[in-house]
């Protein structure tokens, strides 16, 4: 990836850590070693067994540091004697976090400078674990990155720098997820290059404006991705996009669990009965919303592989 930023000798002279774990904050350590940091550790998370065999897995994070010759750590515990011990060690200016899991003050107000973090959206709207899921489920056309500060409440500390990007009409959380992981990762750069620099200013979340109206971004659990057909086509429309392609919305089809991928929406007055199909059994089926239909078009049915609607219909015998 491409970070189109000059960067400058003081931002080499940061000592800094960076913690993070999956994909989406690969991107970010990249375009900071990219820049020339001077990234003294890796925090991520332990290797968790995995798949049949039980094979120990390894976080995108520490793989890609593992490639760079990057010193990492893996803590079971951030409260652990030894691990603060060996962050004291590494006498970082800065922390940087993306995508980890929630820090005790006494690692996150360790550094002089303070701990950053990368987070999915437009503070302070959708503080939380979800942000990218909940913006497309709400049918938001806007969205955006903000580096802050981390202070005692999840997602509240001092903003330092914002990003705006367009959410498009039939945008789905993994396309979003991967515009927002690139942004993320220019903002950073931007962001230490400011803070070495020492012209970062910080403004309080709740200084901005509209900030009692505040929308919120928790964990998806199982019975947020079940569609309710007697919503709107938007509503449900909406849903399928924002939990596109994880963890996916689902429905019913006789009996069986059915995924839905990616959906088209058809608004029509009709006389259906909310969540009943249709289908000529070759090349289309469709539910029925409050006010429409959704047109199904990418589906994994329990127990089979993911298939676009044709391929399925090919193999499918409906049983009424």
């Amino acid at each position: 990836m491409n970070v189109n930023i000059d960067t400058s000798t003081s931002l080499q002279k940061l000592r800094v850590i960076f913690m993070g774990t999956p994909g989406f904050a690969v991107a970010s350590l990249d375009a900071l070693l990219k820049a020339g940091c001077n990234i003294v550790g890796v925090v991520t998370a332990p290797d968790k067994p995995a798949g049949r065999g039980m094979k120990l897995n390894e976080s995108a994070v520490k793989k890609f540091a593992m490639d760079k010759g990057l010193k990492i750590l893996q803590p079971e515990k951030l409260k652990n004697p030894a691990f603060i011990e060996e962050l004291q060690s590494l006498r970082a200016d800065v922390q940087v976090v993306v995508a980890f899991r929630m820090l005790p003050e006494i690692v996150w107000n360790m550094p002089p400078m303070g701990t950053i973090n990368v987070h999915a959206s437009l503070l302070p709207q959708y503080r939380g674990a979800a942000p990218i899921n909940h913006a497309i489920i709400n049918g938001d056309h806007e969205s955006g990155v903000t580096t802050f500060k981390l202070q005692h409440e999840i997602d509240t500390g001092n903003i330092l720098l914002q990003e705006k990007i367009v959410i498009a009409d039939e945008e789905n959380a993994g396309e979003l997820h991967d515009k927002l992981m690139e942004k993320g990762a220019w903002l950073i750069v931007k962001t230490l290059q400011q803070l070495a620099a020492g012209t970062l200013t910080e403004q309080s979340q709740q200084s901005i404006v509209g900030y009692k109206d505040l929308k919120h971004a928790p964990k998806i659990f199982t019975e947020t991705c079940k569609i309710d057909w007697s919503k709107s086509t938007s509503t449900v429309f909406n849903l399928i996009r924002g939990l596109s392609p994880h963890p996916a919305a689902f429905t019913f089809l006789e009996g069986r669990m059915l995924k839905i991928y990616r959906a088209k929406k058809e608004v029509v007055a009709h006389n259906e009965v909310p969540e009943s199909y249709k289908t000529d059994g070759k090349s289309f089926l469709k539910f029925a919303c409050a006010d429409g239909f959704i047109w199904v078009l990418d589906i994994q049915l329990e127990g089979k592989k993911r298939m676009l609607i044709q391929d399925f219909l090919r193999g499918y015998r409906f049983v009424h």
